[in-house]
């Protein structure tokens, strides 16, 4: 199996606030990618900016999107679909994101859901950035199974040669904008731990599987988190706003 580049994803999440200001940014974080060899960086802006930016990303520069209907079409008020998005050449779908699962700010996405919507992104061409997370954790450790349970119905009925289009992304919910972020021993641990499940789900084909961190990576620790997490990228959210500080962690993580 040859050897997958690293990944760095940027969620934009409901920003900026202008097309010029998407544009900016996109166009500042391609020109600011020379000499980047080894990793894949995606930008995921708002669906009203996937138009605009979609002639911007070339190379090792793709387009995501943050989310996605799994039904082709239909009756689906202010939803986007998975066959919309691929006319934008969007090639990675943000699926199963903490903050569309919870109730308040997304509607509190089931763990059916999440799953036909993996197997309708990896269906129509595109990858599946996969996240997984604990709300919190117990001293019983009880928060492994529960890691478990995402990832089992998450990737339930996925085809094993469709393997290679999915990226599990994990987001520990308590460490986001917490007072203690992940340790690199943690993550390590809980790498360690998704390769696991994934090889006692798929076998061998578990090995296309990437797994990213998704948390308060910044361009202090980036490198730092890859290498001693054992993870293959980063899912960066506010950081992947400002051009230059989002290309110093995807150039750390280059460097590894």
């Amino acid at each position: 199996m040859r050897k997958q580049k690293k990944l760095v994803v940027g969620n934009w999440k409901m920003n900026p606030q202008s097309i010029e200001e998407a544009k900016k940014i996109a166009l500042s974080v391609k020109r600011m990618m020379r000499g980047v060899k080894n990793t894949t960086v995606v930008l995921c802006p708002p669906f009203v900016y996937l138009s605009p930016i979609s002639s911007l990303v070339s190379g090792q520069l793709s387009l995501g999107a943050q989310n996605a209907n799994y039904e082709p079409l239909g009756s689906f008020t202010g939803e986007v679909s998975f066959t919309e998005l691929s006319q934008f050449g969007v090639k990675y779908v943000i699926v199963g994101h903490s903050e569309r699962r919870n109730p308040p700010t997304g509607g509190g996405e089931s763990d059916e859901v999440i799953n036909k919507k993996v197997r309708a992104v990896i269906g129509g061409g595109m990858t599946a950035i996969v996240c997984v997370g604990e709300s919190m954790r117990d001293s019983s450790g009880d928060f492994y199974n529960f890691i478990k349970q995402q990832i089992t119905s998450a990737l339930k009925d996925v085809p094993k040669k469709q393997l290679d289009q999915v990226v599990i992304a994990y987001e520990p919910v308590w460490a986001v904008g917490g007072p203690e972020p992940v340790s690199p021993g943690e993550l390590h641990e809980m790498s360690i731990f998704i390769k696991k499940v994934l090889k006692d789900l798929f076998g061998v084909f578990s090995e296309g599987v990437r797994i990213i961190y998704g948390g308060d990576a910044d361009n202090v620790n980036a490198d730092v988190l890859v290498r001693d997490g054992n993870v293959a990228g980063l899912l960066v959210g506010r950081e992947s706003l400002r051009a230059k500080d989002f290309i110093e962690i995807v150039k750390l993580v280059d460097s590894l």
